[in-house]
């Protein structure tokens, strides 16, 4: 299957971004797919970006052969891990001299639904490709491909198309409960000390190392911040362990209208998006939802 969101074209240039997405069962069906992706972007002289599990970037460079050196192969198990990293590495690419537009195109190969991610990155994945259609929106010169494996069971045609209105309705949906055994702690402004020394007490006793330990309680701190300037002063922090992870989930009862803070780099001096951002590049996932009257950001911090 093959699902092309681009806008309406003129004269057969594409007049908008480009996202498009395959399912494949097997390796073979994998490397079937994307080479031809790749060699037509390597026919017109586009620069080829393929972010893919390593046994993906194996076999695609094996298919590929002498052209796999023009190609930029990127791990998507450490780019990727949180999905919200993504746009922002993608805006990067874009971003470098030469690149889109009248200059150079960009073809990207982005397998961010990999079989073996948690649920909740699952989640995280489906949202991103949910929001980058509006990301992108405005970058003609950018064609991205999205491979799907067909065990992980998922349809890319709802990611692919309608993705605005998707992306606003998972964004404004809560998380699923935080479970009964999950310590709480409600807190305001001068319990900001307190919070932070109890989670590196609860990180610890799991055998949180010490840097991921300091990298959970700055991401913390700035989205406890966040509550109390904009959630109404005060916040419920829950915390427990799941999947091999540490999760603190930060509520109040705020709202936040932008569907893509923390994946755009916010300005040094602007009042929102600067906590989220953190948590995005700190934390191994980071997730948000946002409606009338409640925001949630659930931080994950790996054990090992």
């Amino acid at each position: 299957m093959l699902k092309d969101s681009a806008t309406d074209s003129l004269d057969g240039v594409p007049a908008g971004f480009q996202h498009e997405a395959f399912v494949y069962s097997g390796d073979e069906e994998f490397v079937r797919l994307s080479a031809p992706f790749v060699r037509d972007g390597l026919a017109t002289d586009a620069a080829i970006v393929a972010v893919l599990p390593p046994d993906r970037i194996a076999m695609l460079r094996e298919t590929l052969e002498e052209s796999a050196a023009h190609v930029r192969f990127i791990d998507m198990t450490a780019v990727g891990r949180n999905p919200a990293r993504l746009i922002p590495f993608w805006r990067a690419i874009l971003q470098e001299p030469g690149m889109q537009q009248s200059d150079r195109p960009v073809y990207g190969l982005s397998e961010c639904v990999y079989p073996g991610r948690t649920t909740a990155e699952y989640d995280e994945a489906l949202l991103h490709e949910g929001l980058t259609d509006i990301a992108f929106a405005a970058d003609s010169g950018f064609r991205l491909c999205c491979p799907f494996a067909a065990t992980a069971g998922i349809d890319p045609t709802a990611t692919h198309s309608g993705a605005e209105a998707l992306a606003e309705k998972t964004f404004r949906t809560p998380l699923n409960d935080v479970p009964d055994r999950a310590e709480r702690w409600e807190f305001g402004l001068a319990d900001l000390g307190d919070v932070r020394q109890w989670v590196n007490g609860q990180a610890s006793s799991h055998g949180v190392s010490r840097d991921r330990m300091d990298d959970l309680g700055l991401a913390l701190h700035e989205v406890c911040t966040n509550s109390i300037r904009f959630g109404g002063g005060r916040g419920r922090l829950s915390v427990w362990i799941e999947n091999g992870s540490l999760v603190c989930d930060v509520a109040d009862h705020g709202r936040i209208d932008d569907l893509l803070v923390g994946r755009v780099m916010p300005p040094l001096d602007g009042l929102g998006g600067r906590g989220v951002w953190l948590a995005n590049q700190l934390c191994d996932l980071a997730q948000l939802r946002s409606g009338d009257g409640f925001t949630q950001v659930r931080l994950h911090t790996r054990l090992r």
